[in-house]
C-alpha cells in the first residue's frame, strides 16, 4: 500500500483542490476520463473519486502528475502551480471563482467575465483563425478551442449566478488596439471580415460603457492610462485565503491560448506584491463619470462607424 498523505496537513493541502487540478491538468491534456483512467491502470469510478479529491496516497498522486506531466508539488498546490495550456488554465480559473467574494483583475482587453453575449458569438472563430496555417492537420487545436469556449461560457454563467464583487482594470492602450484593430485573430483578413469584427470591438466598448455609466452593484471598472505590466493577472478573495493567477494567455485582439506557462499561487509575498500593484493601479485609474468620458472620446476618435 502506498504512504498517505497525513490528514495533519489539511490545513496546508486541500484534497478537493488537487482533485479540482487533476480535472483541470487532464482537461489541457485533451484527454477524456477513460483514457487517462486507462494510461492509469485504475477504474473510471476511482478516476471520478480522485477528482472528487477523494485521494491520499502519494504514489497514486505521483503516478497521476507523471502521467498529466507536471510535477506532484503542483498537483498538490505547494508554492507555486504551474499551468502550460490555456484549457487547464481557464478552467483552474472558473473552479477559484467558484469560491470567491471578490475578484481583481487585469486582463486585456476586458474582464472576459464583463464581456458580452455577442463577444461569446465570435470567440470561438477569432481563436481558431489565431491558430497558424498549417499546424493543425488533425483538428486538434481546433477542437480544444472548442473545448476553451465551453470553459469560458461556464465561467460567465456562475459569474452572473453568483454575483461576487469584480474590480476590472482595464489598460486605455489595449482598448485602443481592439478599437483599431477589432476582434481579430490575425491581420490577414479580408476587409469585410475585419470591418466586422471592428464592429464587434466597437459593440464590446460600448458595452463597458454602459457599465460605467450605470454602474451595476459590485462591478468597479477602472482605465488606467499608464503603462501596465506585459502579463495579466487576477486576485481571488475568497473566505478564508486569497489565490493569485498571472496567466500569459490572451482573448480578444491577436489572441494567445496556444503558447505560454500560467501560475497560481497564495504565496504570502506574490499576494502581497500584487495587492500593492492592484491598488496602485485602483487609485491612478479613471473611474465612474470620468472613465465613461474618456472611453467615450476614445470609442469616437477610434472605433468603426
Amino acid at each position: 500500500m502506498g504512504e498517505n498523505v497525513s490528514d495533519s496537513d489539511d490545513a496546508a493541502i486541500r484534497f478537493s483542490d488537487i482533485g479540482a487540478r487533476l480535472r483541470a491538468y487532464r482537461m489541457g491534456k485533451g484527454l477524456t476520463p477513460d483514457a487517462l483512467a486507462e494510461n492509469l491502470g485504475i477504474s473510471r469510478a476511482a478516476l471520478y473519486r480522485a477528482e472528487k479529491g477523494e485521494i491520499r496516497k502519494i504514489d497514486t498522486l505521483t503516478n497521476i502528475a507523471s502521467e498529466l506531466g507536471v510535477s506532484l508539488p503542483s498537483l498538490m498546490g505547494v508554492g507555486v502551480e504551474y499551468v502550460s495550456t490555456a484549457t487547464a488554465f481557464f478552467e483552474r480559473m472558473r473552479q477559484l471563482e467558484e469560491e470567491c467574494q471578490q475578484i481583481i483583475g487585469l486582463f486585456s482587453p476586458v474582464s472576459y467575465l464583463l464581456t458580452s453575449d455577442e463577444y461569446d458569438a465570435v470567440l470561438g472563430e477569432v481563436l481558431k483563425e489565431s491558430i497558424p496555417d498549417g499546424v493543425d492537420p488533425n483538428g486538434t487545436s481546433a477542437r480544444a478551442v472548442d473545448g476553451l469556449v465551453e470553459i469560458l461560457r461556464a465561467r460567465k454563467n456562475a459569474f452572473r449566478l453568483r454575483r461576487p464583487l469584480i474590480v476590472s482594470l482595464i489598460s486605455s492602450a489595449d482598448l485602443e488596439r481592439f478599437l483599431v484593430h477589432g476582434l481579430i485573430g490575425r491581420q490577414d483578413l479580408p476587409p469585410a471580415t475585419i470591418e466586422k469584427r471592428r464592429l464587434a470591438a466597437r459593440h464590446e466598448a460600448e458595452y463597458i460603457l454602459s457599465m460605467l455609466t450605470e454602474q451595476p452593484i459590485g462591478i468597479q471598472i477602472g482605465i488606467i492610462r499608464e503603462p501596465v505590466p506585459a502579463t495579466s493577472f487576477q486576485i481571488f478573495r475568497q473566505a478564508d485565503r486569497s489565490v493569485l493567477a498571472i496567466s500569459p494567455f490572451r482573448l480578444g485582439e491577436q489572441p494567445n491560448v496556444r503558447l505560454g506557462v500560467a501560475l497560481i499561487t497564495s504565496a504570502p509575498e506574490a499576494m502581497s506584491l500584487h495587492e500593492e500593484i492592484a491598488a496602485r493601479l485602483w487609485g491612478d485609474a479613471l473611474k465612474g463619470a470620468d472613465a465613461a468620458s474618456y472611453l467615450r472620446t476614445m470609442i469616437d476618435k477610434y472605433a468603426i462607424r
